[in-house]
């Protein structure tokens, strides 16, 4: 029966993380972005993130935050969240699900601790900005 059932591959759908300027904080701070750089309108998106990892031998994680999306249009971008610069030594983890068309795809996105810094930045597919690119 397992073999049955057909998981899809997510493409051309990703997370971003982009560092820009906050006139609130007076400093640069990380974005977490959802990227749909297909050709199709993914529907009912659902993103769930959290972050977690040890610091200083204690087990750290974090509440869970929840987006919900009726859709993101073919080659478009959706800002989700800021990344608190405290847990930018954890990792960071997003599960994104949505449909295309009657099918459901669903894939985990891990930022490994300090992943997320200024010497992994390459440029963002649509945004036109640098980010570091979680695939």
């Amino acid at each position: 029966m397992k073999k049955d059932i057909i998981i899809p591959i997510v493409e051309n759908v990703f997370l971003a993380a982009v560092p820009e300027w906050s006139d609130e904080f007076m400093e640069k701070v990380w974005y977490a972005y959802l990227v749909n750089d297909s050709d199709y309108l993914i529907e009912s998106v659902m993103v769930v993130s959290k972050a977690f990892g040890t610091l200083q031998g204690e087990m750290k994680k974090t509440s869970l935050l929840r987006h919900a999306f009726v859709s993101v249009p073919s080659v478009s971008v959706v800002k989700l969240e800021m990344i608190e610069k405290s847990v930018l030594q954890l990792h960071n983890e997003f599960s994104v699900t949505y449909f295309i068309e009657n099918t459901l795809y669903d894939k985990k996105f891990i930022f490994k601790a300090n992943s997320i810094q200024e010497a992994n930045l390459e440029e963002v597919p649509i945004l036109f900005q640098d980010g570091v690119i979680q695939r």
